[in-house]
C-alpha cells in the first residue's frame, strides 16, 4: 500500500524527470541490429537476431540497460528484492513504461500496421513460482493507465524444460484463442529475445494477428566488443519525446567511427 500512496502524491512526470540520467536511446543506424538495436560489428543483424528465430512483428527496446549500472540493478531489484528498494524500483519502471507508452505507443501500432493494439500481456517469468507474483504483471495490469484496462494474462509457464535463452515456443501456452487479435507483448529486459520470441510464438499459435514487444530495458555489457565505445558516444540526452521508430536514423558510420575513435 505505502507504493499506492507514494504513487498518488508523485506525477509520472515527477518520476522519470531524472531518468535521462540512466537512460540511453536506442537509435536504427549502421552497426545496430535492425532488429533489436543491439550493437554490431557493421551488421545489418545481430548474431542472436541471425541466428534465432522471428515470431514478432517488431520489438522496440525504451532504453539501453547496460549490465551493473542503475536501470540494470532496478530491473533486478523490482523481482528480486522486498521492501522499500523493491518498491522504489517499481514505482521507477511503472513510470518509465507509463510516460514511453503515453507518447510513443501509437509509434508502434503504427509502424506495423493496426490502428491500436487490442490487447496487452507480459511475457511470463522463467520460473513457473515467480510468475504467479510476477511484478511485471502488477506493472501492466493495475499500475501503468495506458496499459491496464487491456491487460490480459494470455501467457503462462508450462512444464516443459527450456534452456536459458533458447527459443522454445512450447515453454508458454496461451490461455484462449485470440481471433487475429492485435498483442502488445511488455517484457522488461531482452538479452538474446529468446523469452520474449518463444511468447510470440505462443501467441500466434492461439490465432493473435500482430504481436509487438515493448522491453523497457534492452541489456548491453560494456566489455563486449566496442560496446563502451559505442555507449560512450551516445552523448544526446534521453529525450522522451522520440522513440526507436519516429527518432532520425543516426548518420555516422559505424566504420568510420570506430577509425576516427582509433586514430585519436
Amino acid at each position: 500500500m505505502e507504493l499506492e500512496r507514494r504513487r498518488s502524491r508523485r506525477s509520472v512526470g515527477e518520476l522519470t524527470s531524472t531518468a535521462p540520467s540512466y537512460m540511453l536511446s536506442p537509435r536504427h543506424g549502421p552497426g545496430v541490429c535492425r532488429e533489436c538495436f543491439n550493437f554490431t560489428r557493421g551488421y545489418d543483424r545481430c548474431y542472436a537476431c541471425a541466428a534465432g528465430e522471428q515470431r514478432l512483428d517488431l520489438v522496440v527496446p525504451i532504453s539501453y540497460s547496460v549490465a551493473h549500472e542503475e536501470l540494470h540493478r532496478a530491473l533486478a531489484n523490482y523481482k528480486r528484492t522486498t521492501g522499500v528498494v523493491a518498491d522504489r524500483a517499481t514505482l521507477e519502471l511503472t513510470a518509465v513504461l507509463w510516460r514511453f507508452l503515453s507518447g510513443h505507443e501509437q509509434c508502434v501500432a503504427a509502424a506495423v500496421g493496426v490502428p491500436a493494439f487490442d490487447l496487452v500481456t507480459t511475457v511470463p517469468s522463467s520460473d513457473r513460482a515467480r510468475d504467479e507474483h510476477h511484478q511485471l504483471r502488477r506493472i501492466v495490469g493495475e499500475l501503468a493507465a495506458p496499459t491496464r484496462d487491456r491487460h490480459v494474462r494470455l501467457l503462462r509457464r508450462t512444464l516443459v524444460p527450456a534452456a536459458p535463452r533458447s527459443f522454445q515456443p512450447d515453454r508458454f501456452h496461451a490461455s484462449r484463442r485470440l481471433e487475429g487479435a492485435s498483442v502488445l507483448l511488455i517484457d522488461d529486459t531482452w538479452t538474446t529475445g529468446a523469452s520474449s520470441q518463444s511468447a510470440a510464438a505462443a501467441l500466434k499459435a492461439s490465432g493473435a494477428g500482430v504481436v509487438a514487444a515493448v522491453v523497457i530495458g534492452r541489456h548491453l555489457n560494456r566489455e563486449w566488443h566496442e560496446n563502451d565505445r559505442r555507449l560512450r558516444g551516445i552523448t544526446q540526452p534521453f529525450d522522451w519525446s522520440t522513440c526507436p521508430l519516429c527518432a532520425p536514423v543516426a548518420g555516422t558510420r559505424y566504420e568510420e567511427s570506430v577509425s576516427l575513435d582509433r586514430a585519436a
